[in-house]
């Protein structure tokens, strides 16, 4: 008996960590929506706190062979060097500039408990990446730390 008791009071436990709160959609950069020439290192520090199964949306102008300084892509870096080092190497690519939908964006939920590390890659990653702070990082909590 005393072993279900444990078991149950486990489960509930789970349930109101990953449970508390709802989750929330997050535009990156906010008005500003994810372009060159923004610093969101400095948005992401002042947003706030992100938790696991929010959903970050990345809202960019789809690409145009007119002006390709407009068109930005989405990549996640495998860790902090890569981070610091604007190295896309072993990025994976999450949006291309040619897939999004201006309207919409792109959406990527934050479904684990670990620094997630964003950046755009264009301009072999110089150019949005290292001089137009294009990259972030999203370390999400359990709702519980709400």
């Amino acid at each position: 008996m005393a072993s279900n008791s444990a078991l149950a009071a486990v489960l509930f436990l789970t349930s109101f960590m990953f449970g508390c709160g709802s989750a929330a959609t997050v535009v990156v950069g906010g008005s500003e929506g994810w372009r060159y020439g923004y610093n969101y290192t400095d948005w992401a520090l002042k947003h706030g706190t992100f938790y696991i199964n929010d959903t970050i949306v990345f809202k960019h102008v789809a690409m145009n062979t007119s002006n390709e300084s407009e068109s930005h892509s989405v990549y996640l870096l495998p860790n902090l060097y890569s981070y610091v080092q604007c190295d896309f190497s072993r990025a994976q690519l999450l949006s291309n500039p040619s897939q999004v939908e201006e309207s919409a964006g792109f959406s990527y939920q934050l479904t684990q408990w670990r620094p997630q590390y964003f950046a755009s890659g264009e301009g072999d990653g110089s150019a949005d990446c290292n001089k137009g702070l294009m990259k972030f990082v999203a370390v999400p909590l359990p709702r519980w730390f709400n």
